[in-house]
């Protein structure tokens, strides 16, 4: 529908760098001082206003689909579930049916970042882009690769993931795509966003957001995991 966003959540993956941590259960539900941490999500998508989400399951996907059949407060579930790991854009695709708005916001399911979302929503419409993807800083760059935009903000190239230190802005792992640019993705393969994707959409209205959130955490390694447990301690949850 017109002006409705539809998220796309990333959650089928075999957080097998979190094993050593979190072994009986997805990585996206794993207890984050003291709740599940895609609830968190949840929560936050519940404040955007958001009322439709998707959630891309694949590994012990009974486990979420049990956990919230249908519904979190305001917020409507339901479930793409591979059978076979498609990758992040092939699970974007494989749900492509589900995403009946004009615009999709898709996030990664093992993180989060508190970021302004009517500010990110602007933006992307008024560069009347096909995709945008959000940009945070953070104090170091080495775990993550890194975006470069021309002065209009378009995105001009990526920078794999180096191992080199220092400061800087990141994929959030947020993004806004146009339904239309959803369903040019090849379906029924295992592709990755960042990868095979990505940089083929370089050239088109590809835009990066420099956000000032507050605060990005991804719980994909023990020690990631244990910050987390430390940054949502004194968040109290309904």
């Amino acid at each position: 529908m017109i002006g409705e966003v539809t998220a796309v959540i990333l959650a089928g993956g075999l957080g097998t760098r979190l094993r050593a941590a979190v072994s009986d259960r997805p990585k996206v539900l794993a207890d984050v001082a003291g709740q599940p941490f895609l609830e968190r999500i949840f929560e936050q998508l519940c404040g955007f206003g958001i009322r439709k989400a998707v959630v891309c399951t694949g590994y012990m996907a009974e486990q979420i689909e049990h956990l919230y059949p249908a519904s979190f407060k305001d917020l409507t579930i339901s479930y793409s579930r591979e059978h076979a790991l498609l990758g992040t854009a092939g699970a974007v695709r494989f749900a492509f049916e589900h995403i009946q708005t004009d615009r999709a916001l898709v996030l990664n399911g093992d993180s989060y970042c508190d970021f302004d979302y009517p500010a990110f929503k602007t933006f992307h419409e008024g560069k009347d882009a096909d995709a945008s993807i959000l940009l945070t800083y953070v104090d170091d760059c080495a775990r993550y690769g890194s975006v470069v935009l021309d002065a209009n903000g378009r995105v001009e190239s990526f920078i794999e993931k180096s191992g080199a230190g220092g400061a800087g802005f990141i994929n959030a792992g947020v993004y806004m795509m146009e339904r239309d640019l959803i369903k040019e993705i090849p379906a029924g393969r295992v592709l990755s966003l960042e990868k095979d994707i990505f940089p083929k959409w370089i050239g088109r209205p590809f835009f990066g957001h420099a956000s000032n959130a507050p605060m990005f955490i991804d719980i994909g390694t023990p020690q990631s995991f244990q910050h987390a447990q430390s940054l949502f301690s004194g968040r109290t949850h309904s």
